[in-house]
């Protein structure tokens, strides 16, 4: 009697695109034709399969980039965009079932309509989150306002996956806003979201902080500080606020930054993802080739699906479906690239 070979459960990518085609020429109707100074990548559902079954991913959670419907000045077309973008997760996600999942596009700075839309995508569309971007033409999350949707989303026990915009300030020439200036963006955002007590009062919100939470780990205990200082509340309840968010590794597996990522993160807060499309293929590799290096092994299984599977039941209700097949010389030729960014990871750091 013959038994259906067992497949192993694969990472779950909590930091990964979609770039519609309606999109793209929005964008591009709009003069749009980069994101943080990174020109915008070709996007498919079989592109984005063909990088998980590299990665060894089962399951991404896409969302929407920078300048999400950021670029739409009128009201209520943000709102049509965001509705049409989410409709359009929603069924790839429905066609797709366990690889895909997706958190929805809100169309701040209208709060009004973001919280609407926020109910509907999660109500019916069945999203597994939301996504927001540090900042909203200059309005930082965590800033006062908001309220209504904060309300919306912690009734639900959503969550929330912050994702950088570009700065509300001008370039510095030879800087692209990817490299630096969005782990700036990120890092506003998480301290006024503890600064002016988000994270506190909203204890149903789960936050996942794009890239490693920008400079968040790092600058932890400086930041805490200064709030203590600012608010009267005790360093270690500040600290406590900062350690709640979810961090993902996209483009932040490194053993500069990882140690000191795991360092901080309380345990089960760390999340793989890849940053697929904005970073190429060879950048997804890269760094899950760092997270398999360097990660404990034991923090690895966590990184790669478990913690994701406690934020996101649905993703672990089922097995993984195994890796379509692939002729041999596929086999071979991934083998050789996986290999190749082995060894090129181990030179790049052994120069450093």
């Amino acid at each position: 009697m013959s038994t259906a070979p067992t497949v192993r459960p694969g990472r779950i990518d909590v930091h990964q695109h979609l770039v519609p085609p309606f999109y793209r020429d929005l964008l591009a109707k709009a003069g749009i034709s980069e994101a943080g100074g990174r020109a915008l990548p070709e996007w498919s559902p079989e592109g984005a399969l063909e990088l998980m079954d590299t990665l060894g991913t089962a399951s991404a959670v896409l969302s929407a980039s920078a300048p999400g419907t950021g670029f739409v000045e009128e009201t209520g077309e943000a709102a049509a965009l965001a509705r049409r973008l989410n409709d359009f997760s929603a069924s790839l996600t429905a066609g797709h079932p366990g690889r895909f999942g997706f958190f929805a596009t809100l169309p701040l700075p209208d709060v009004a309509a973001a919280a609407a839309e926020a109910a509907r995508a999660l109500d019916e569309l069945h999203a597994d989150g939301v996504t927001l971007l540090a900042n909203n033409r200059g309005t930082y999350l965590g800033a006062e306002g908001p309220e209504p949707l904060w309300r919306t989303l912690d009734e639900r026990g959503a969550v929330v996956f912050v994702h950088p915009a570009e700065l509300p300030a001008p370039t510095v020439e030879g800087i692209p806003p990817f490299a630096a200036d969005f782990l700036l963006d990120t890092t506003r955002a998480a301290y006024l979201l503890v600064r002016n007590g988000i994270v506190h009062r909203y204890r149903n919100l789960r936050f996942i902080l794009s890239h490693a939470g920008g400079f968040v780990p790092y600058s932890s205990h400086r930041m805490a500080l200064t709030i203590a200082n600012d608010t009267r509340r005790s360093p270690l309840d500040v600290l406590d606020d900062f350690r709640s968010f979810y961090f993902d590794t996209a483009l932040s597996s490194s053993p500069a930054a990882l140690p000191t990522l795991l360092a901080f993160a309380q345990p089960g807060h760390v999340l793989f993802g890849s940053d697929w499309p904005f970073a190429p293929t060879p950048a997804g590799q890269y760094f899950a080739n760092g997270l398999d290096t360097f990660a404990p092994p034991e923090q690895l299984r966590s990184i790669n699906r478990a913690s994701a599977e406690a934020l996101f039941p649905r993703l672990a209700s089922g097995s993984p479906l195994p890796a379509p097949a692939r002729p041999a010389l596929g086999r071979v030729r991934r083998a050789a690239q996986h290999a190749a960014a082995r060894i090129a990871f181990k030179l790049v750091q052994s120069a450093d």
